[in-house]
């Protein structure tokens, strides 16, 4: 069902007594971003100038000139002082235009493989991409009229957000795609979120447009009852093409429409209009700590006096406009976010980096390593979340040391003010107090996920430094030393029963033989050392640690998000299995599994006993098989095959949760799905089908969370039953498939409706991708 992009990481090994080369070619970056908007009737900022089904032609030009940033963004040459090995950047910005080298798709292990080269030039062009002249073409030319490469573009912006697509383009047609729909600050908003009639346009539309050429993409029909999000796409999807023009037209500089743009900070949304290469038009609109736009009727007098002054001043100067006293910290936020509707505008954006998710560690100690999951858009750092991971790389949350806990806010709001990470790092200066160290290394993994999204990937394989490497049932820990694509050094350390690190001055005589034994055995031979006689486990835990450690050393975009995620198997009326999964590169590093009741309280032993039976035997089957895939091989426990099953699907779903790039975009996962009222009393289950809630029903509980009969219910209770059980279609979306609200013909009636709402909530949320 999902399309999963595979991650390379490589170790080839040249026998020498310290040291080998690491050989593993780059994959291509096709690293999709999450979030966006719903499609409802709110007034559009301004109306939309540009038609996406008009035919664009390429035009022979000069590149038009750079417009002014407000601030710079750092050059991914930039290193921070403090680390032990520099990471390796290039040397120059690469120009938006380059073609990354083209790659083999990732294997699963460290094997030897060559460089990749780069993809010859195609020297056809379909007929469908230039516009149709009275004398034929001949079949080959001498250059393309498109550049081959990863292109993003937005529609026209309105009080919703807009929509975007991230192509690929070969040969003139789109060989990958992926639609968007932004909120004024998120890059991509959940599927679940967007108004749903774009539940099913997203499948239909990529259906669509993939494989067509620009003027293929252009008469597609839209989506019916999606028809401006469907076009929306198309402009994108246009503007895209404009913008991967070999030759542009030099009188072109802005596409005409009205274009969107965020502070960082997420004080801040500007529209910019253009109409002919002509700024026409500034809208300037506060945000609150969700992101959206707060309603002019809500501003207070501070906001209102704000955007009375900006505005104008942006219409007027754009970049460049002075800041009034007293509201200098407004001005530069606006500023920021005009700057980047300006970039969404310009038709040769130059942006060296592509928009979208990307994950990165900094510099591994033996008390473990700090990570950054960072959202970049036109260049810049537009989300950012920090996280302490402990010896065995799984995030501690809290249970960090309290000085490095203090410390994340501070740091993340730093970095968003910055825009990036910050180059020639300062302890004393940008560091936060308490926490310089792990300070450093947040900077550090945000600066190496800029890295990764590089439209034109940076020289070498591997970052330098120092990074860990866990395997998956935390028995060893590896510190790697990585320098010009080559491992120079490696700290092998074990985990004792306990989960906890064992010093090296407490190993036994025989644990010390392993420790050297695994030290030389990896640095010669890397994952294909010999494994040590009588402790096969233990070798395959050291191979393990290995990949993972040159993994998080990789330049390379994973399939997968690292972290914890909660998804649940298909529920029936004594409730259902949930599983909490927690990933590191896309191998699962610590399962949890339950039987929920159906007020979705874990039952514990309360459970049949031959479910109690099973949960261990899976979770060490689950933790043992370690992959998406390994995981639907565990065979079903005998006694509970019906559980085995669900809690196999919940740990498919929750793979599903943590994927950076969502070939097949839905808001649903099909199955049945329970969720309940807060206050425990109210289930109700909902079936989804085609990504899409099409029946529910509706259950009230006792104190202990049992199915209470129907000659128990008040009428007020039936009322509710009937009224959600009765609009159920099976096949459409249910009446309160959407946006539930509370319903009722008395206040007995809508003090229950609400409870059900709230469980119709819960249950959507579990049902969420």
């Amino acid at each position: 069902m999902k399309k999963l992009i595979s991650l390379t990481v490589s170790a080839a090994i040249l026998l020498a007594p310290f040291a080998y080369t690491l050989n593993v070619p780059a994959v291509n970056l096709k690293v999709d971003a999450v979030s966006a908007a719903s499609e409802e009737a709110d007034a559009p900022a301004a109306k939309p100038t540009a038609k996406p089904t008009a035919k664009p032609t390429a035009k022979p030009a000069a590149t038009p000139k750079a417009t002014a940033k407000p601030v710079a963004t750092p050059k991914p040459t930039a290193k921070p002082t403090a680390t032990p090995k520099p990471t390796a950047k290039p040397t120059a910005t690469p120009k938006a235009t380059a073609k990354p080298a083209a790659t083999p798709k990732a294997t699963a292990a460290p094997v030897a493989t060559p460089k990749a080269t780069a993809a010859p030039a195609a020297t056809v062009v379909p007929a469908e991409t230039v516009k149709p002249v009275a004398t034929a073409k001949p079949v080959t030319v001498n250059e393309n009229v498109y550049q081959d490469g990863v292109y993003v573009a937005y529609g026209d912006a309105y009080s919703k957000g807009t929509e975007g697509a991230k192509i690929e383009i070969k040969d003139g047609k789109i060989t990958s795609i992926e639609l968007l729909r932004t909120s004024p600050k998120l890059i991509d908003r959940d599927a679940r979120n967007n108004y749903s009639a774009l539940w099913q346009a997203y499948g239909l539309m990529k259906d669509r447009l993939l494989g067509k050429t620009r003027d293929g993409a252009a008469a597609v029909d839209a989506v019916s009852g999606a028809t401006r999000s469907s076009n929306g796409w198309k402009l994108s999807v246009d503007r895209a093409f404009e913008r991967a023009l070999t030759v542009k037209d030099t009188n072109a500089v802005y596409f005409d429409g009205v274009h969107m743009g965020v502070d960082p900070t997420g004080k801040y949304s500007v529209f910019a209009t253009y109409e002919s290469n002509k700024l026409t038009d500034v809208k300037v609109y506060p945000m609150n700590s969700a992101g959206d736009f707060i309603e002019e009727k809500a501003y207070t007098a501070e906001q209102a006096a704000a955007v009375a002054a900006i505005a104008p001043a942006l219409l007027a100067k754009g970049t460049e406009a002075q800041p009034v006293a007293g509201l200098e910290a407004d001005f530069k936020a606006a500023i920021n976010a005009f700057w980047d509707a300006e970039q969404n505008a310009i038709i040769n954006n130059t942006s060296a980096y592509v928009d979208g998710f990307y994950s990165s560690y900094g510099t591994a100690r033996s008390v473990g390593v700090e990570r950054a999951d960072i959202v970049i858009r036109n260049g810049k750092l537009v989300d950012v979340k920090l996280f302490r991971l402990g010896n065995n790389l799984i995030d501690r949350g809290a249970t960090a040391y309290a000085e490095v806990v203090k410390a994340n806010a501070p740091m993340t709001a730093k970095l968003l003010a910055n825009g990036s990470y910050i180059a020639n790092y300062d302890e004393k200066v940008d560091g936060i107090s308490g926490a310089t160290e792990s300070s450093h290394s947040w900077n550090q993994a945000v600066e190496r996920a800029f890295e990764k999204a590089l439209k034109v990937p940076a020289e070498g394989q591997y970052f330098d430094g120092k990074f860990a490497g866990v395997d998956n049932q935390s028995k060893v820990l590896l510190l790697v030393d990585v320098d010009a694509d080559a491992v120079t050094g490696i700290k092998v350390s074990l985990f004792g029963a306990d989960g906890k690190l064992i010093a090296d001055d407490k190993l036994s005589a025989e644990q010390k033989g392993w420790v050297a034994t695994l030290t030389s055995g990896l640095l010669e031979k890397g994952v294909q050392m010999a494994d040590i006689t009588g402790q096969e486990a233990l070798s395959a835990a050291a191979k393990a640690a290995l990949t993972d450690a040159l993994t998080n050393a990789s330049k390379v975009q994973g399939t997968y998000k690292d972290g914890t995620f909660t998804a649940f198997g298909d529920a029936y009326d004594k409730g259902t299995n949930r599983a909490d999964v927690t990933l590191r590169n896309g191998k699962i590093v610590n399962v949890a599994l339950y039987r929920v009741g159906m007020n979705l309280v874990d039952r514990g032993n309360a459970a049949y006993p031959e479910v109690v039976k099973a949960i261990p035997q899976l979770t060490a089957s689950f933790l043992a098989a370690g992959t998406r895939e390994g995981v639907q091989e565990v065979d079903a426990v005998s006694g509970a095959t019906s559980s085995s099953v669900a809690l196999k699907t919940a740990v498919d779903r929750a793979y599903g949760k943590a994927e950076v790039v969502e070939a097949n975009k839905a808001a649903y996962f099909d199955g049945i799905f329970i969720g309940v009222s807060a206050d425990k009393l109210v289930n109700v289950m909902v079936n989804v089908e085609y990504g899409v809630p099409v029946k529910m029903l509706v259950y009230y509980l006792d104190k202990n969370g049992s199915v209470r009969t129907i000659n128990q219910l008040t009428d007020a209770e039936l009322a509710v039953k009937g009224e959600i059980e009765s609009t159920s279609t099976g096949y459409s979306l249910h009446k309160y498939g959407y946006r539930p609200a509370v319903f009722g013909k008395n206040d007995a009636e809508k003090e229950i409706s609400a409870k059900a709402v709230e469980a119709i909530k819960s249950a959507l949320e579990s049902a969420g991708k």
